[in-house]
């Protein structure tokens, strides 16, 4: 049935329906109706597209949040430095339960929806989603054959983990293992290389195989192809300036590295916004998103960021071995409306700025947006950012050399241009690799392009950031678990703090609870009552002091509450009844010696993933050494007090 429809009395407008007519308050129905079609025409003068990208950036950092909110809160943030802290024997409750899983898939699939607003990578988030996986099929293996837990088969589980996640995110099996062992542990079993690398072959090539099953490749090739020149790359005067690009990318990644640390512990211990993060943490990471989202805008500031582009386009322009600068040198053309995919270098020249101006404008701007990003309480991974904000950087110098030198570098009577393209690789590889402290970036560039002629200036480059980086400041991981306070052992970098000379007697820990086996049971309980440590030393006797083993809290408990038949009464009860009616005891298979040296400990903690060791002089419990003591060993020869 047609609606009917009629006219206002005394009105020779446009008919109205009958409903609208007769409604009830047509007055005020009408104003509204009036109010919202002026506040549209108002708002959407400005453009719609800034509301929709604002919005969707805000949206997916909400989304990204409320599913780790629902699930659990060890899904945000890369997960890598909580990995690197359980590989050194700490336990982290909930780090590898799979129930955390969908959470993290779908917060990292939410995060990566934001494309270039919020600026972040997946690489951490699939090494936590990695382990996850490795740790539910070691423990149905376990469960399936019916042995018992191993710690050490584990950890090599979880390393070979890691390098599995790394691997399907960029098709690399080969830098993708080296990555992990230089990131995740500071000893690696040779038995773990085999595993390692068929593990990462096997993802890496199923993760190619989809894209030729999707179409999207006719076979499985480099993830981002380049067209460098074969026969002459480079030429020979050009080592000194990857050399240089190096040391600038080393220069560049302390300051990053610095800022990006103490910003993050300016938010963790800033009043205001550590109350808005612990109470209202989706207001921060709405507000962190917008500022984000106002800015990449692409008709706004955001043409000047080539905002358009996706990270994949990012390297893909910045790879290209033609020289923008000297393309634009006798010519200016327009900045494009739509994104043409066949010149996305287009994206990085406007008419007001240069070439130069843009990628400069870019560093800046992404310098302080990457911080920023860091501190959204959301899954991401950081070091795709920072891979093409090194490109972004190789670029820069490339370009300007480029300029310089227009028709390339004599070398030899024979003249090569500059390719830009090459000097980004190597920015890339330089940055991420000072960034994270390692030193299979170099390889991962060679992978991710499928050449490998710019092999040689490329690992100088890389090496040279590495130099200036590791001196100066902590990886970013490292100083991750430094601001999270996550436990953690720190390095005994360099010889100038003359770690053998420090020995243990300086340091160890003298006041220990040891438990004699001819302790009367009423001390035992008070001991037990009165302290809260997991494991105590058990010694011969009062007397002696020898260390026989130890003892857990746990069965000293339940063993006390027992009623043993075998107890005469009347006869005085000690440990030793407690023994022998079952209570375990672990033997002591290591020791340290009073006169051990620092560096020998420390390479002890870290080699075997130990906790605590006791300390004896011919047998007799004379202390132990912990973490505590260790770091605070290190301290004290890292940075001496200062003399009265």
């Amino acid at each position: 049935m047609e609606e009917l429809v009629g006219l206002r009395e005394g009105s020779s407008g446009s008919p109205v329906s009958l409903r609208e007519l007769w409604g009830p308050c047509p007055r005020v129905r009408r104003a509204i109706r009036g109010g919202l079609e002026w506040l549209k025409q108002k708002v959407f003068r400005v453009g719609e597209d800034w509301y929709f990208l604002m919005t969707l950036g805000v949206l997916m950092a909400l989304i990204s949040y409320t599913m780790n909110f629902a699930v659990g809160r060890v899904v945000r943030g890369s997960g890598i430095p909580e990995l690197k802290t359980m590989l050194t024997g700490v336990v982290l409750e909930d780090y590898l339960d799979i129930k955390n899983f969908g959470a993290k898939v779908a917060g990292i699939t939410c995060t990566l929806a934001a494309g270039s607003t919020i600026f972040l990578g997946k690489v951490g988030p699939f090494v936590h989603l990695s382990v996850m996986i490795a740790a539910y099929l070691g423990r149905v293996h376990t469960k399936a054959i019916g042995e018992s837990e191993n710690k050490s088969k584990q950890n090599e589980m979880l390393v070979v983990a890691a390098a599995v996640g790394v691997a399907t995110v960029f098709a690399a099996p080969f830098s993708g293992i080296l990555f992990s062992i230089e990131v995740m542990s500071s000893h690696f079993s040779v038995w773990d290389y085999w595993r390692g690398f068929f593990a990462a072959t096997c993802g890496a090539f199923m993760f190619r195989l989809l894209s030729v099953f999707n179409s999207e490749q006719e076979t499985i090739t480099s993830l981002y192809k380049t067209n460098f020149r074969v026969d002459v790359p480079f030429d020979l005067p050009e080592i000194f300036f990857f050399v240089a690009l190096g040391a600038i990318c080393g220069i560049v990644s302390c300051a990053y590295l610095f800022c990006q640390r103490t910003f993050l512990g300016f938010v963790k211990t800033n009043r205001l916004i550590s109350k808005l993060l612990a109470t209202s943490k989706p207001l921060y990471a709405a507000l962190a998103a917008l500022v984000l989202a106002s800015i990449t805008y692409p008709p706004g500031v955001g043409r000047f960021l080539a905002s358009r582009l996706s990270m994949k386009q990012h390297l893909d322009s910045l790879f290209d071995n033609h020289s923008w600068a000297l393309m634009t040198r006798n010519s200016s053309p327009p900045w494009p409306k739509e994104l043409d995919p066949q010149n996305l270098w287009f994206e990085w020249y406007h008419p007001r700025f240069t070439i130069f101006g843009t990628l400069a404008f870019f560093l800046v701007m992404k310098f302080w947006m990457l911080i920023l990003a860091t501190t959204i309480p959301i899954p991401a991974g950081y070091f795709m950012p920072i891979f093409i904000f090194g490109a972004g950087i190789g670029r820069l110098i490339g370009e300007a050399l480029a300029l310089a030198f227009p028709e390339g570098i004599v070398a030899g009577g024979v003249t090569n241009p500059i390719m830009p393209g090459g000097y980004a690789l190597a920015g890339a590889a330089a940055f991420s690799g000072a960034v994270t402290h390692t030193i299979s970036t170099a390889l991962l560039a060679f992978e991710l392009t499928g050449q490998i002629v710019h092999a040689l200036p490329v690992l100088m480059a890389v090496l040279a950031a590495n130099a200036i980086a590791q001196s100066c400041q902590p990886s970013f991981y490292d100083g991750t678990i430094i601001v999270k306070k996550l436990p953690y052992l720190p390095w005994i970098r360099g010889r100038k703090i003359s770690s053998h000379r420090v020995i243990v007697e300086h340091f160890m820990n003298c006041a220990i609870t040891t438990l004699a086996k001819d302790t009367p049971l009423e001390e035992v309980a008070r001991v037990v009552t009165s302290t809260d440590l997991a494991k105590y030393f058990l010694v011969e006797s009062t007397e002696s002091q020898i260390l026989v083993g130890t003892v857990g809290r746990e069965d000293l408990v339940q063993a006390l509450r027992a009623e043993p038949s075998s107890w005469t009464p009347g006869h005085p009860q000690c440990l030793r009844d407690l023994l022998a009616g079952g209570c375990p005891v672990e033997p002591v298979t290591l020791q340290l010696s009073p006169e051990t040296s620092l560096h020998q400990a420390h390479n002890l903690f870290e080699l075997l993933k130990l906790q605590s060791l006791p300390v004896t002089s011919l047998g007799r419990a004379v202390g132990s050494v912990s973490w505590v003591e260790l770091k605070k060993a290190i301290s004290s020869l890292t940075n001496p007090p200062a003399p009265k």
